[in-house]
């Protein structure tokens, strides 16, 4: 399935891109003057110079690069962050440094992925109790480990 999304490209890189064929995110790039250093623990706003206007019912997820979480330490600490369908600022990403190391990021860098994905929004029913299942109120490890 494929949605047309608009966007606005004031950063100096190609738009956000598919890396293969069956890839479900995009990758996004850092837009910066210069490079920056996250120290461990630190975390930082880093712009895209990315504008997008989603349709109705649509969000944009983001999400953290598995490469850069598992040899780096570079993550994403609202994930998935979400971009609504009204929002019309920049596309700026929240990164932290969960790693003993600094970090620098350098302009171009592909930072995160972004999913586009669907959704419906909820009325409430409101009732005084809820059906029981088999699984009741078991959860956070209930079934165990192994």
């Amino acid at each position: 399935m494929k949605v047309s999304v608009k966007i606005v490209n004031k950063s100096h890189h190609a738009l956000p891109s598919y890396s293969t064929l069956f890839s479900a995110g995009m990758d996004i790039r850092a837009n910066l003057s210069e490079p920056v250093t996250l120290a461990p623990l630190e975390r930082m706003l880093i712009p895209t110079g990315l504008y997008i206007a989603l349709p109705e019912g649509y969000e944009a997820q983001i999400r953290p690069r598995s490469g850069l979480a598992l040899k780096h330490g570079i993550t994403i600490p609202n994930t998935p962050g979400t971009i609504d369908a009204d929002y019309r600022g920049e596309v700026g990403i929240i990164v932290l440094n969960v790693s003993d190391k600094p970090f620098t990021i350098e302009d171009g860098e592909r930072i995160c992925q972004m999913v586009v994905k669907e959704y419906c929004r909820v009325e409430w029913d409101e009732v005084e109790s809820l059906d029981e299942t088999e699984r009741g109120a078991g959860g956070f490890g209930h079934t165990g480990v192994k």
